[in-house]
């Protein structure tokens, strides 16, 4: 069932409306964001998430979820990626073994081969011919990760199905959303995407978190991480971020250091148990390697002094 007021079709109150509940089910977005999130509901349109890897994009989807109570329905793309693994396919394992227990009792099955029980839905026949598009829920949430790792035709091939959320299987008919889905896609521009998807879509850009706002992410997400432990990692990540690596730390990165350090039983960094650590916050060797050559001392000085 959707919770706070939010069922499928309808809107939350308001931005801060939006805001606030977001905060409820453990995701704390700016203003933008949240405003950018009420208008795709408010006015039904798939809402494009851009922005570095760990950011966030994700996780608006799983928070959509777990606030409206609609189900989530992930499509994980990649280079590749064809109608077999997004929109549906036959069961053919299934259908064989029709076939040879028809053929033992003499039956004719030729007519029931290509019925819905043999039917395998992917994500985005499901959130087409889901429940909840049939008014009998919440709407699912359907989210669309990494959209820039397919390539041109799928993306095409997405854009018109978004246009009318509709599904066609041959065999079978035409499957139509009478509510669409909310829709979420996400794309860590490693490619441009195409304008056409672009004009369909509300877009926002995801940024780092300021600060402030980092260190409240982690006190929600990491409760066993005390205060001061939280903002000198913030301030850490912050500079981090700042030493041109070449995959510069996401909010989860942050969230793992954190949860790292408290599990070591710390209250507070030192040099030591940063370079022990820093395989918690930066998964490159380079990246390790150019942040102990920039110096642990200063980075620990100043993250204690910004964390103050």
């Amino acid at each position: 069932m959707a919770s706070d007021g939010v069922s499928a079709g309808s809107a939350p109150d308001g931005p801060e409306h939006a805001r606030a509940a977001l905060a409820e089910h453990g995701y704390l977005a700016d203003e933008g964001l949240a405003t950018a999130i009420h208008l795709a509901i408010t006015l039904k349109r798939p809402l494009l998430l851009e922005g570095e890897a760990g950011v966030g994009k994700t996780e608006v989807a799983k928070v959509l979820s777990r606030w409206t109570g609609g189900e989530l329905l992930r499509l994980q793309c990649y280079e590749g990626i064809d109608v077999a693994q997004a929109v549906y396919e036959w069961d053919y394992s299934r259908q064989l073994l029709h076939i040879r227990a028809a053929e033992s009792r003499g039956a004719d099955v030729e007519d029931e081969l290509f019925s819905e029980r043999f039917l395998v839905r992917r994500a985005l026949l499901r959130a087409v011919s889901s429940g909840g598009a049939h008014g009998q829920g919440a709407a699912p949430v359907l989210l669309i990760d990494e959209v820039d790792r397919a390539d041109d035709e799928f993306e095409a091939f997405l854009l018109e199905i978004l246009s009318d959320y509709s599904v066609t299987v041959p065999e079978l008919g035409t499957f139509h959303a009478d509510v669409p889905p909310l829709v979420v896609i996400t794309s860590n521009r490693t490619r441009d995407v195409h304008d056409a998807l672009k004009r369909r879509c509300l877009y926002h850009w995801v940024e780092h978190p300021d600060f402030e706002r980092e260190v409240a992410i982690v006190r929600l997400r990491a409760p066993s991480v005390v205060d001061a432990l939280a903002r000198q990692v913030a301030a850490a990540v912050e500079q981090l971020r700042g030493m041109e690596l070449y995959k510069p730390p996401g909010v989860a990165e942050t969230i793992d250091w954190a949860s790292a350090l408290a599990a070591l039983g710390r209250s507070q960094l030192d040099e030591h148990t940063v370079d022990v650590t820093l395989g918690s916050v930066l998964k490159y060797r380079e990246d390790q390697e150019r942040v102990r050559a920039h110096g642990l001392p200063d980075l620990v000085r100043e993250a204690i002094a910004r964390g103050a």
